[in-house]
């Protein structure tokens, strides 16, 4: 069976080891790599480069959009509040720029964490730019949540009703944007993933779903998503 190729947007830091000292990389966890080739698919890193990315979402036959960091709180029209974290403005474009790439052309769009807020930034959502009480309790560290998931939705067809999901972030979604409904969420209310009931497959999650099990059934279904 083909595999279907999936391009997943990759993020930029600063590396030094062994010989290289401050060099500028592009890079993504490898467990995302990982979940993706286990579900069959064929994974390319997109690196955040706005004029090339067009070319690459415009041959791929799905787009995973990846965690990182925050997003300039301008692109939903807030100011940076006390807790906002360094943002990239060419990762914002250049996501921004493959989403309407991946929407026009109808392919399969998982989003996840910062994937989840920027889909819905895109269609005029809005976030909360602190959650504390969300936040981990060890910076670096995945804390387990369990998440209420919504039957018939298409990641509650995946996932089932409730899973264990492995979660770091400080924001959330506060208004979804267009076209989007809520399909999952934490114990108090927060919304923990979106999807658009109209599309082929569009589903953001705001935990790391590259880690744990219990996303294992999501990527399998996005991925059988970009055969059609």
């Amino acid at each position: 069976m083909t595999r279907p190729v999936v391009a997943m947007m990759a993020d930029t830091a600063v590396l030094n080891y062994t010989i290289w000292r401050d060099q500028p990389i592009t890079y993504l966890p490898s467990a995302y790599f990982e979940k993706v080739v286990d579900a069959g698919g064929s994974p390319v890193l997109v690196a955040p480069e706005p004029a090339a990315v067009e070319a690459i979402v415009g041959r791929v036959d799905a787009l995973l959009l990846s965690g990182g960091q925050d997003i300039a709180p301008a692109r939903y029209g807030a100011e940076p509040g006390p807790h906002t974290l360094p943002v990239s403005a060419a990762r914002d474009e250049t996501e921004l720029l493959a989403l309407a790439v991946a929407e026009r052309r109808g392919i399969p769009i998982l989003g996840i964490c910062r994937g989840l807020q920027l889909l819905s930034i895109s269609r005029g959502g809005t976030l909360f730019e602190h959650l504390p009480e969300h936040s981990p309790a060890i910076p670096g560290q995945y804390d387990p949540q369990k998440i209420r998931i919504e039957a018939g939705s298409v990641l509650g067809t995946a996932m089932g009703t409730s899973a264990t999901v492995h979660c770091h972030h400080h924001q959330g979604i506060d208004k979804l944007g267009a076209g989007l409904v809520a399909s999952a969420w934490a114990e108090d209310g927060v919304v923990e993933a979106a999807e658009d009931p109209t599309a082929r497959f569009v589903v953001g999650l705001q935990a790391h779903a590259e880690l744990g099990e219990d996303t294992v059934p999501l990527f399998r279904a996005f991925v059988n998503a970009a055969r059609g």
